[in-house]
């Protein structure tokens, strides 16, 4: 362990230029990739990969990175792929991002200066009373961070540069893959299965140190379009029925205390209107409908049109439509057919010292729908916090054991070949 334990300021430094590259994807985009900044950062992760000596390092049209670290091994390996994606949330502003280090974090509030009003606590984030002398990096108040998911991206980067560096350390072969969109439930549309040419791989995309995710919500999308009845508005009696009106009747109808996300934890599902828009005559929701079973998720669908029609039955004049649409499946349903994988996870993560946390996520990784396309993959810790909003922060001593992890597991691959 001692001849890779020690990764901080090189790791430090390249998340902080990974940051500073503005990658927001765009849900209402149809191209692939969904914005063409993304791939500013996918020229640089191809350069950096070809300077450390990984020759077919290539980013494709759809702004996918490949690459591989070739087996210096004399056994018959699998082929293991890392993979983590380049585009940061919609949800909050990835543009001009000021990544600030807080040396040696010893408990206090951190105040983030160019919004002194986002203030990071411990009372709000559990896991910071696990840093005291750890390196925090946070933005500077005005943006996300972004290390959902360029600290994954990091940490697989010092991982290749150390294989690469040191070719005495046996391992099979290994391929990175960097995705664009995966924010935006797109992640893994275009990728070329063939090109990466593997039999199984590693998400890394988690939060909390230590934690290995092997399953997911699965997941549903719906759109909900309501058809009602416009007059003019001087002469509506008897006559309108305002599909705005009534969407908004379907959503209070809706549980408050159930089956909603600030109501639910753990293995609790629900339906979710992540939009609406509309006029008198028409308007349109969308929800994501999420659970840990395909069963529970059917039910939740087939809830939310027994609302609608239930709402709907006083409105005669008005109709509607409901599509609902599969995104992806609970991995662990692959997963539990390939126990090793999980398996040498945990004995990785043990290795870097850390106490292994087998667990789910709720929501859903590029490893979710890999699983489903024939290559099995969980999720290891990136050390993430807070991700999506203002008040995101990472680890740099986090980030360091997600190195060693990826290292540990190509190793022990190699060692039970």
């Amino acid at each position: 362990m001692s001849t890779y334990s020690n990764f901080n300021k090189t790791l430090e430094a390249r998340f902080i230029k990974y940051a500073k590259i503005d990658t927001q994807s765009d849900p209402d985009s149809p191209t692939c990739p969904s914005t063409l900044k993304q791939k500013n950062l996918g020229r640089e992760l191809v350069q950096e990969l070809l300077e450390i000596g990984v020759s077919d390092a290539e980013m494709d049209y759809n702004g996918y990175v490949y690459g591989t670290i070739p087996s210096n091994s004399d056994k018959q390996l699998p082929v293991i792929f890392f993979c983590s994606h380049m585009d940061t949330s919609p949800d909050c502003s990835g543009e001009n991002v000021k990544p600030i280090v807080h040396d040696k974090y010893q408990g206090q509030d951190l105040i983030l200066p160019d919004d002194p009003k986002i203030v990071i606590k411990m009372a709000d984030h559990k896991d910071l009373k696990h840093q005291i002398g750890n390196d925090i990096i946070t933005a500077s108040g005005t943006t996300l961070l972004g290390a959902d998911n360029k600290a994954g991206l990091a940490e697989i980067m010092e991982a290749a540069t150390f294989f690469m560096k040191n070719p005495e350390v046996k391992h099979g072969t290994i391929k990175v893959l960097f995705t664009p969109d995966e924010e935006i439930g797109r992640g893994v549309d275009k990728v070329d299965l063939k090109k990466l040419g593997a039999d199984f791989g590693y998400t890394i995309d988690g939060e909390t140190l230590g934690s290995i995710e092997d399953e997911t919500f699965s997941a549903d999308g719906a759109t909900l379009k309501i058809y009602g009845v416009s007059t003019h508005p001087g002469f509506a009696k008897g006559k309108m029925e305002s599909a705005i009106k009534i969407l908004a009747e379907i959503l209070s109808a809706l549980p408050k205390d159930t089956l909603t996300p600030e109501a639910t934890h753990q293995k609790e599902g629900f339906i979710h209107p992540v939009s609406i828009h509309g006029q008198v005559e028409e308007a349109e929701a969308q929800f994501i409908i999420r659970d840990f079973t395909n069963e529970k998720l059917a039910a939740h669908g087939q809830f939310l049109e027994e609302t609608v029609k239930r709402v709907l039955a006083k409105y005669p004049k008005s109709s509607y439509t409901l599509e609902i649409k599969a995104q992806y499946r609970n991995m662990k349903e692959i997963l539990d057919q390939h126990p090793k994988i999980v398996q040498y996870g945990i004995e990785a993560i043990e290795r870097a010292g850390v106490v292994a946390r087998q667990q789910s996520i709720r929501g859903g990784t590029d490893g979710s729908r890999l699983s489903y396309m024939g290559l099995p993959c969980p999720n290891i810790f990136a050390g993430e916090h807070a991700f999506h909003s203002k008040q995101e922060w990472v680890s740099v001593q986090d980030m360091e054991k997600a190195v060693q992890t990826i290292i540990n597991i190509a190793c022990i691959w190699e060692e039970r070949g």
